[in-house]
């Protein structure tokens, strides 16, 4: 996941207009056996919100070998007028949101984690921040 970030995250600094560096949230998701294609037309439904939304893409990766997740995700962090426009386009097309976006988007899931982060830095940033 780590690994990801360093190389996925560097378009969310673009986005930035300030000296502060980027947030994103990392998703890691195990998908309940046999909802997988169920999962992935929902999250692509949700990242074509985000589009409509003028949102950067989320990036997905799929899970080839190694450790337990099937998909790992990688999004900007939402201002609430960002979070706002989103919800109002997924009501415009009959899609829940809040809890009862929640409750649907666990009929998939069998086990989550969401990590907020900051970067992409350099480890001399890390070291100057943390002086």
């Amino acid at each position: 996941a780590v690994l990801a970030l360093a190389i996925v995250v560097p378009f969310l600094h673009a986005q930035m207009n300030t000296n502060e560096p980027p947030r994103a949230l990392i998703g890691i998701y195990q998908v309940a056996p046999g909802k997988h294609l169920e999962f992935l037309k929902w999250q692509a439904g949700n990242d074509a919100v985000n589009k409509e939304a003028g949102l950067p893409a989320t990036q997905w990766y799929a899970h080839t070998d190694g450790a337990s997740w099937d998909y790992l995700s990688i999004a900007p962090v939402l201002t609430d007028e960002q979070q706002k426009k989103v919800d109002e386009i997924s009501k415009k097309k009959g899609l829940p949101i809040g809890f009862k976006g929640s409750l649907q988007f666990r009929e998939f899931i069998s086990n989550h984690t969401d990590t907020f982060v900051v970067g992409p830095v350099s480890a001399a940033d890390l070291v100057q921040a943390g002086q």
